[in-house]
């Protein structure tokens, strides 16, 4: 059963972050009332929603505060009918070095969204998860029935929020569904994230591309798609108590994206291996192929945008210069 989300209170945890604001900007064109929970820090940035159209902006209600704190968390769902929880650490070599805030982010700030949507009795919850928590494919295309493998603190991580989330709904019949994107890129990305990462070295000039191991393969779902999936499973009761692949059924290599975008910038640049920014070896996941055919069964979703034309329009971003000039290239960002 589908249902409409126009006129509904919506809270989207992250929303200062690279998917959370494409969502947070869609879900105010659907005439969502929409909440933007944000990380308070000092100098009171709400991270990229500051850079969305001020006719947006003046429709967010946004609260700054931090996941890990359950009051905060509790206030900020007071009145919401639906969650969207995307609030998480999310780079996988920082997690090498900084378990623990992975634990209290992603574990501990998925508990306290739970508990909250419990207290205040909200209608529908999507917990986003990642396909990281499968690890290297023990089968192609990925489903849902993959086994878990904490291949680094940061999946483990996850992998646990999928759990409570999953505990929930059978303990307390709290209507949340585990929303599992494959590898979403786009205008906004951080430069912890591959695309991003060759984008902005081939842009301010480098004539050699620094990568990790480039033979991985990575299914990339368009942001845009990945917006549409969140909207389509919140719009359907079928969803609920199950977890959900958001994928395209097709895959590239880290070195075949790298080729792609040297041909698209800079055809002469070279692509080098840093030792630096690879992963530990029983770490490195090298495949990720999902499985989309329970997501297009339950809600008709089709990716509509290719990786060609992903990549010309997430270059087209980065070409401007105010865009660019928030990135640091020349640093490896872990």
């Amino acid at each position: 059963m589908k249902s409409n989300l126009y006129g509904k209170k919506v809270l989207i945890t992250g929303a200062d972050g690279f998917i959370g604001s494409h969502l947070t900007e869609r879900l105010v064109r659907e005439g969502c009332h929409v909440r933007a929970f944000v990380y308070y820090n000092s100098f009171n940035s709400w991270g990229w929603i500051d850079t969305l159209p001020a006719e947006t902006k003046v429709q967010i209600d946004v609260v700054a505060g931090d996941i890990r704190d359950p009051n905060g968390v509790r206030t900020a769902m007071r009145g919401i009918d639906v969650v969207f929880h995307l609030a998480a650490l999310i780079a996988i070599p920082f997690s090498y070095h900084s378990p623990d805030s992975y634990v209290e982010t992603n574990v501990k700030g998925t508990l306290n969204v739970l508990q909250a949507a419990r207290d205040t009795r909200c209608e529908r919850i999507l917990i986003a998860s990642t396909s990281e928590v499968y690890g290297t494919a023990q089968f192609i295309p990925i489903t849902e029935k993959h086994p878990r493998q904490p291949q680094s603190p940061y999946s483990a991580s996850k992998i646990a929020a999928d759990c409570l989330a999953e505990s929930f709904f059978r303990s307390f019949d709290l209507p949340v569904t585990v929303v599992r994107p494959f590898n979403t890129y786009g205008p906004r990305q951080s430069a912890r994230a591959v695309i991003p990462t060759i984008i902005t070295q081939l842009l301010q000039g480098s004539k050699e591309i620094k990568l990790g191991d480039m033979r991985p393969t990575r299914d990339m779902v368009f942001v845009s798609d990945t917006v549409e999936a969140f909207l389509a499973i919140a719009k359907t009761s079928t969803l609920v108590g199950e977890d959900v692949n958001i994928a395209t059924g097709l895959e590239v290599s880290v070195g075949d994206l790298a080729r792609m975008l040297c041909a698209q910038i800079d055809s002469s640049a070279v692509v080098l291996q840093d030792q630096e920014r690879l992963r530990p070896s029983k770490s490195e996941v090298f495949r990720l192929l999902g499985d989309p055919t329970k997501l297009i069964h339950h809600t008709g979703w089709a990716c509509k945008t290719g990786i060609e034309g992903g990549l010309a329009e997430t270059v087209s971003w980065f070409s401007e210069p105010t865009n660019l000039s928030r990135y640091k290239s020349n640093l490896y960002n872990l």
